[in-house]
């Protein structure tokens, strides 16, 4: 297993510090000397896809060298104030940096729409522009934004789904041990889960108390700075940018039940039944894109109203679901974008739980796709009742981007895992995409047990990884041990909740 789990100190939180700035600046310098003598190679700037795609309108994201330093966010005494000047230190660079390339594009009669999360913008044009944006020393890259299927759980029929029986609590959250967390007092209460997915439907009776916009029967709902649509295209039952939380295609409102769903009857089939949660859509009927999961991202960093205005940092999520990956075929050939959406949401304290993808059946290093492949993220993989990995679970080690690094980063129930879907009713789905809620929610039940944790992502990565429930793997991926843990097949383990919240409560005791 590994070190024993450290005895907390109750200091910020360890930001994963990158150098990112420092190499975009060399990056502009060299690029603007290259403009200037007229030597630039701008294709090597370009995504392949978009080169490929012909002299018509295209869509992309213009991603600006100069990029928000945030290192000094660590050293920042709470959650609060880390969120704040991430917050505020990205608008700045982004509202400093991006005028000359917006006017430029306003020249050209281009679409655009500005982010701050990330230094980037995300561009409708013709191949003229993006080849005269490639050729700016001010432009690092021009990414391709392309739609493309997510390779999503098949969300169950709501008549099929509704005639099943009925579990009193769910096998998944009862083999990692919540109703014993629960038991503990460890319940998700004082915690806001996020999911970034399909949509919701928010007045699914498991959900719907758990909804953060949900004021109670007399009140009724507030949406805003609780749920987001970023589809602002018709080509759904959602519609575009839907005033309220929809789900057009399942997926999200079963993730969302496995991290909250509580009916307060006889379907317990979410993790953390206190916690309260906020989503936002990022898929138009199971189609994604870079540029709506970074617009997700980037509204739980500060949650605004339905109008897009009053940005609030202090409402932002403890923990983010995100079980979806970004594939070369939309624009995540070289994922730079996703990479620094989710080092920055890092930087603000904020979780970012994971699903591994459903490649197994490719074997090793199929751990493939971003977010998945990243080391601020904390990606999860597929289990069985018996704790045996599923066929389709992704295994490392990520061989893309040439590091090698170890994932899955822990395992969690995927496999036959029930949970809710549109129209009131509960089915069944396998995937990491189920895995990955679990773990959500168990970031949520530790948190609740131990306040002082939020917004530590190292070390509540740490917890869930030296509690674990060990398990081994015979499959040798990445040159694996037979014994050996953790590995390129489960990471650290089953995660097992009794025994991190219970570890997380004797760390508040040794610091109060």
């Amino acid at each position: 297993m590994g070190d024993p789990f450290p005895i907390r100190i109750p200091t910020p939180a360890k930001a994963h510090l990158r150098c990112f700035p420092i190499l975009a600046a060399l990056i502009c310098l060299v690029a603007g000397t290259l403009v200037a003598s007229g030597t630039s190679n701008w294709r090597a700037k370009v995504d392949p896809e978009l080169l490929a795609a012909g002299a018509g309108p295209v869509d992309c994201i213009v991603l600006l060298c100069a990029q928000a330093d945030l290192s000094a966010a660590a050293a920042l005494p709470t959650r609060e104030a880390r969120l704040r000047f991430v917050y505020e230190k990205l608008k700045e660079t982004a509202e400093s940096t991006q005028k000359p390339v917006l006017a430029e594009l306003k020249s050209r009669g281009a679409e655009v729409e500005a982010f701050w999360l990330v230094n980037m913008i995300r561009v409708r044009g013709d191949a003229g522009t993006v080849e005269a944006l490639a050729r700016r020393g001010d432009v690092e890259l021009v990414e391709a934004d392309f739609p493309a299927r997510m390779e999503l759980p098949a969300p169950a029929a709501p008549e099929a789904a509704k005639a099943l029986s009925p579990d009193t609590v769910e096998w998944g959250v009862t083999k990692i041990r919540a109703p014993e967390a629960w038991i503990a007092g460890a319940m998700g209460q004082g915690v806001v889960v996020a999911g970034a997915d399909t949509g919701y439907n928010w007045d699914h009776p498991a959900i719907q108390n758990q909804y953060r916009g949900w004021n109670g029967l007399g009140a009724g709902a507030d949406h805003n700075h609780n749920w987001h649509d970023a589809i602002h295209v018709a080509g759904s039952s959602c519609g575009s940018d839907s005033p309220q939380p929809c789900d057009d295609y399942g997926h999200g409102t079963h993730t969302m039940g496995t991290m909250v769903g509580d009916d307060g009857g006889a379907n317990q089939v979410g993790v953390a039944p206190a916690a309260r949660w906020v989503g936002c859509r990022n898929m138009n009927k199971g189609f994604g894109t870079p540029s709506r999961y970074i617009e997700c991202l980037q509204f739980f960093i500060a949650p605004t109203d339905l109008a897009g205005n009053d940005p609030e940092p202090a409402l932002a999520p403890h923990v983010i679901n995100n079980s979806y990956g970004c594939t070369q075929s939309e624009g995540c050939t070289d994922p730079a974008a996703i990479l620094l959406a989710v080092q920055n949401v890092r930087a603000a304290g904020i979780f970012m739980a994971v699903s591994a993808g459903h490649n197994g059946y490719s074997g090793c290093g199929s751990v493939y796709d971003p977010p998945a492949i990243h080391a601020e993220c904390f990606s999860a993989g597929a289990t069985d009742s018996n704790d045996t990995v599923a066929s389709f679970s992704s295994r490392g080690p990520v061989t893309r981007d040439g590091s090698n690094r170890m994932k899955p980063d822990i395992a969690a129930p995927g496999v036959h895992v029930r949970s809710c879907v549109p129209g009131g009713g509960y089915g069944s789905m396998s995937g990491t995409s189920m895995a990955a809620p679990h773990v959500a929610g168990l970031v949520a039940l530790i948190i609740s047990a131990n306040p002082d944790t939020a917004g530590d992502v190292a070390w509540l990565e740490s917890l869930i990884k030296h509690t674990a429930v060990g398990l081994t793997s015979a499959q040798g991926c990445g040159g694996d041990a037979a014994d050996q843990i953790p590995n390129n097949v489960y990471g650290y383990g089953r995660i097992d909740a009794l025994v991190a919240v219970t570890r997380a409560r004797q760390d508040m005791d040794r610091d109060g």
